[in-house]
């Protein structure tokens, strides 16, 4: 393709509609052939991010948006009151490790949190790492492994958001920085029993400046021994007869097993469960059917405890001897019942099993015996959300956080021997929660099926429609959406505002069965279970269709964008973030061959007419009156690389009839979380608040926030929301 065919950034080269001027992307003459069907991509050249085209496309579409939000009053007082909500303390759950303990901490505005680590749960905190300290421009932390002794921990770095991570090493004791540094993996890594060398798994190093773009396939499992450099590293299990694997390696506690976690892109909902056998070095495929989903739970010498999906859709527990690891010899630990077994962990010298359950996406937690008996609950404060209940086999104790969507993040210790919990740490949030509140509702999607979906409300609203409502979806990849604590939902609900998230097929809230339903050729389901959740809202008097706005990321933002397509008239406004949306090409970048098991493959006739259906990108359609859309990515994402919104923008802004603006957040130097920071990210969620408050039709001159309410200056508009 000839730079001729591409956009000249001219005074002229723009396209209007209303009132904004779009920098016009001139269509490109591609038509790719798919088994027959010709299918052009006019703006295949967005693809490449750092052309001189792009990048003057880019820098336009940001000079449009800020534009944009300087005609919003309310954005500078809803970003202030993003600050205040965020100004508090906030932990994470502690962990053990050679009895010493490690958490996280953030004393409010800080931009990252500060790792921290004490010799008893209640002594002074000593910094280990703050990378609000970091020298290097753009760098957050991407992951922290300390070793079982407690005596070194390994850090990642990324840059700009990159899922790219470099690895690095310390004493905790003296904060003593090693000289090792590890390179070009995209996982975490474990440390050996001994804590003498981590496992870790790594591709190919990418060609010079195709770092963000190159496919990422091969991945193999190395060793690597402190104090020696990465490229003695020796690598302990490679595949290149199977490209599409993914692997990850973790030794058993003991240190006789070393065990093998397999992915297979083609494959659905399954996986593989290897070992390195002790005595030959050689590795035994103990699962390797990839017929179910395998969680290896724990494991005593031989006795492996497995959570499985096999012939149990909500889960059970089983104990594999791996000297007979036959599935007529498997035992049955903790069978089946009608909620759905999410979590499990062995603990207390490996008496105690604690399990987690969902049960219509609330958690309930359960304590009983190694072997299954004497089962009994976990009291929990309320109906919410449970994660935690992680440590050592030999750990006595344990620490899980409880959460809703107005119940902040309360940190508990339980204690092993009693099965008693006690409160460790609540947090002091500036908001009063009692003036809102949430529920459970369930609706029917377009075939009867009942769909559970949370809402959070102002106490005392109206049900006149006269609500404006966020409607957030994710729906896919056995993805659960149980209810969480936001301080960013807080400022929406104070604005008056509802929010709301179904629990839709594709996801995981009902097992696997839940997920298998929404993918493939069944993607279709997700989106028509996501207009339900819509029209419920409005029919309900929650809301009315001009003040309803959908958002989503990643997965969701392809989810905001297809639904789009599909019903352009249900919503007020859309804010996809970061989408796959062209998914006849998803498959060509960096791990996106990964995903082909939950879209469909773009290479396989049988799929490309699925694909095309609902691929985003693909079903704009021209002359269509689109509501208000802010389509947000970011030029470092190396997950769904950029072009994907990038290209669908550009259609998107061209097809549109009506007077709504399309707009476009392009965030420079930061990846696929969209944001490197809290700054950053208090910055994004306000420009999106600020966008639905001015998209729906309930505009105002907000003056300032109070502490107690919003201050209006003037009515709403003619023509907001009836």
């Amino acid at each position: 393709m000839g730079r001729s065919c591409l956009v000249l950034l001219t005074a002229a080269a723009f396209l209007s509609s209303g009132g904004i001027e779009y920098p016009e992307a001139v269509r490109g003459g591609v038509v790719d052939d798919y088994f027959g069907i010709q299918v052009p991509d006019p703006y295949r050249w967005l693809e490449d991010v750092d052309s001189p085209e792009t990048r003057a496309w880019i820098e336009a579409q940001n000079r449009i948006w800020q534009d944009y939000l300087e005609t919003v009053p309310v954005r500078g007082a809803i970003r202030e009151r993003l600050q205040e909500l965020y100004d508090y303390q906030r932990y994470s759950a502690p962990f053990r490790r050679g009895g010493r303990y490690f958490f996280h901490v953030n004393e409010g505005l800080q931009e990252h949190y500060v790792m921290c680590w004490s010799d008893s749960l209640y002594g002074e905190p000593q910094v280990l790492l703050d990378p609000n300290l970091f020298p290097e421009d753009r760098v957050s932390l991407g992951g922290s492994q300390v070793s079982d002794d407690g005596r070194l921990l390994a850090w990642a770095l990324s840059e700009s958001g990159s899922d790219w991570l470099t690895w690095h090493f310390m004493e905790v004791g003296t904060g003593r920085v090693l000289e090792d540094t590890l390179r070009w993996t995209k996982s975490s890594v474990s440390w050996d029993s001994g804590g003498t060398g981590v496992y870790y798994s790594s591709f190919d190093p990418p060609e010079p400046g195709m770092e963000l773009v190159q496919q990422n396939r091969n991945e193999r499992i190395l060793y690597h021994r402190i104090g020696t450099p990465q490229e003695q590293d020796s690598v302990i299990y490679s595949r290149p007869d199977r490209p599409d694997w993914m692997l990850y390696a973790w030794p058993s506690e003991d240190g006789e097993y070393l065990f093998i976690w397999v992915y297979d892109a083609g494959v659905a909902g399954a996986n593989g469960l290897f070992y390195m056998d002790p005595g030959s070095g050689g590795v035994v495929e103990l699962l390797g059917d990839f017929d179910a989903g395998y969680d290896l739970v724990g494991s005593i010498g031989d006795s492996l405890y497995v959570k499985t999906d096999l012939e149990a859709p909500n889960g059970r527990l089983v104990m594999i001897d791996a000297a007979s690891p036959e599935k007529e010899d498997w035992v049955e630990v903790v069978p089946e019942t009608g909620r759905l077994l999410t979590g499990a962990s062995l603990l207390n010298g490996g008496r105690t099993l604690v399990l987690t359950y969902s049960e219509h996406a609330y958690d309930r937690v359960m304590l009983c015996d190694a072997d299954g008996t004497d089962m009994r609950e976990l009291p929990l404060p309320a109906s919410g959300t449970v994660r935690g209940f992680g440590g050592l086999t030999e750990d006595e104790e344990t620490f899980y956080t409880f959460n809703s969507m107005l119940h902040p993040g309360e940190i508990y210790r339980l204690d092993l021997e009693t099965g008693r919990s006690s409160l460790l740490w609540a947090p002091s949030i500036d908001a009063d929660l009692s003036g809102f509140r949430e529920e459970q509702v369930f609706y029917r999607s377009f075939d009867g099926t009942a769909i559970p979906m949370f809402i959070a409300y102002p106490e005392g609203i109206e049900m006149d429609g006269s609500s404006p409502a966020l409607l957030y979806g994710y729906g896919g990849f056995g993805v659960s959406m149980s209810p969480w604590f936001s301080a960013s939902t807080i400022a929406w609900l104070e604005m008056g505002g509802i929010y709301a998230v179904p629990c839709i097929r594709g996801g995981g809230e009902y097992g696997e069965t839940w997920h298998l339903a929404g993918i493939m050729e069944n993607r279709p389901v997700v989106f028509r279970d996501f207009t339900a959740a819509a029209e419920y809202l409005i029919d309900r008097g929650y809301t009315s269709s001009p003040g309803l706005g959908i958002s989503g990321g990643s997965n969701g933002g392809t989810l905001v964008a297809a639904v789009l397509n599909m019903r352009p008239d249900l919503f007020g406004a859309a804010a996809p973030s970061m989408g796959v949306m062209d998914l006849m090409r998803f498959h060509l970048f960096t791990v996106g061959w990964g995903w082909i098991s939950e879209y469909g493959n773009p290479d396989d006739p049988d799929d490309v007419e699925f694909l095309l259906g609902y691929s985003p990108y693909h079903n704009i359609r021209p002359g269509i009156e689109y509501p208000a859309v802010l389509v947000s990515t970011a030029d470092h994402d190396d997950r769904v690389v950029p072009g994907h919104s990038f290209k669908y923008g550009a259609r998107l802004q061209a097809a549109q009839a009506g007077d709504a603006p399309v707009l476009m957040s392009i965030t420079s130097r930061a990846g696929h979380g969209g944001s490197v920071g809290l700054t950053e990210y208090l910055d994004r969620t306000a420009d999106e608040y600020a966008f639905f408050w001015k998209s729906l039709g309930i505009e105002t001159g907000i003056a300032e926030w109070t502490g107690s309410t919003w201050t209006l200056t003037v009515e709403p508009p003619a023509g907001g929301m009836q």
